[in-house]
């Protein structure tokens, strides 16, 4: 059997995103030298490309501060997505995990009330696996997600203990050790549970923050334990860490801080 060849992507649009993503970030119009800068592309390249978005309306250029902003044509663009459900905009890139990871990607809703809300989820076809009823409710500081709304929250951790006692584990993983992976979650933007909230099953997941911070949805991917490694439920991760910065900026319009 031939070996597939590998994906080829056309790198001027690669770099157009890159620049049309970095303006959406601008609190003002920016010259082609920082729009360079900030996007690791050379000067004569940026001004190429921002002189064909600019012909073609979706960014605007001001004569008087040579400044390029975002234009009327990416409204024009994004049009067709105003008022959609934003499930039907996130559930492509659950699909796309989920093909990629050989994983469960579930996406869930963090209500005020203490809970997490499973709102949908996509099911890998090539491999057994797990499910999980839409619907399905679980304690918002429980397994994977858990920990990243912890951290999220910056919940103390004498506040933290008091609601862990509450918890239920098939596995208890003990404070000390979920405490530590709050405060990693802190720093890498995602969290694992290892068989704790669910023998036999490993989790990663991300918090999901609108413009004020706050954790409104949260996404994990869930494997079957002995059928994924370590390295490839990191990885798994990492994708729903990039995943939840897009939402946050396209669905919530949350800027990278």
């Amino acid at each position: 059997m031939k070996a597939a060849e590998p994906q080829k992507y056309v790198g001027a649009v690669e770099n157009a995103v890159k620049i049309l993503r970095r303006l959406t970030q601008a609190d003002e119009p920016e010259g082609v030298a920082i729009v360079a800068r900030e996007c690791g592309l050379n000067v004569s390249t940026t001004f190429n490309i921002l002189k064909t978005l600019a012909k073609e309306g979706l960014v605007t250029f001001d004569e008087h501060t040579k400044g390029y902003a975002l234009g009327m044509g990416v409204l024009e663009l994004a049009a067709p997505m105003l008022g959609r459900n934003p499930t039907d905009m996130i559930r492509p890139v659950m699909e796309r995990i989920c093909a990629e990871h050989s994983v469960l990607v579930a996406l869930w809703t963090i209500s005020p009330t203490g809970r997490i809300v499973l709102s949908d989820r996509v099911v890998p076809t090539k491999v057994v696996h797990a499910d999980m009823r839409q619907g399905s409710r679980l304690p918002d500081l429980a397994g994977a997600i858990g920990r990243c709304v912890a951290a999220v929250r910056d919940i103390d951790r004498a506040t933290l203990r008091e609601a862990y006692a509450g918890l239920r584990w098939q596995r208890d993983p003990g404070f000390e050790a979920y405490w530590q992976d709050v405060q990693r979650a802190k720093v890498e933007g995602y969290a694992f549970d290892f068989g704790h909230l669910f023998k036999g099953l490993s989790m990663a997941a991300v918090a999901i923050r609108d413009t004020d911070g706050v954790a409104r949805l949260g996404m994990s991917a869930i494997s079957i334990s002995d059928q994924i490694e370590a390295e490839a439920l990191r990885e798994a991760a990492r994708a729903l860490r990039e995943a939840g910065q897009l939402i946050e900026l396209n669905v919530f319009g949350r800027r990278e801080v």
